[in-house]
């Protein structure tokens, strides 16, 4: 059961919404890797605004995936793809069907 989650917003620079969201998209491949990451989501919620949602069934495992290659990713191209830096919250699942 997942019982810990990370919530992390993103807000892409005025016209690099298009590389943002085919980094997202690429950060599939890098994700599937980690086998403490139980879910994974890269979403979009406006025209400038994307997140991942991605949860796990222990603080091991989402240490692992903040240590991992797409949290990697995401502090090198940082500056250069988003307005500000990226907003990561750790959160607890209460509840999950999966």
């Amino acid at each position: 059961m997942v019982k810990m989650a990370l919530w992390v917003r993103l807000e892409a620079k005025p016209g690099r919404e298009p590389e943002v969201e085919n980094f997202l998209r690429g950060g599939l491949t890098l994700v599937q890797q980690e086998p403490g990451t139980t879910v994974w989501f890269a979403i979009r919620l406006g025209p400038s605004t994307f997140g991942i949602f991605d949860a796990f069934e222990d603080e091991a495992g989402r240490q692992a995936h903040l240590s991992g290659q797409v949290a990697a990713a995401l502090k090198e191209k940082a500056s250069e793809l988003f307005a500000q830096p990226p907003s990561i919250e750790k959160i607890d699942v209460l509840a999950a069907k999966l």
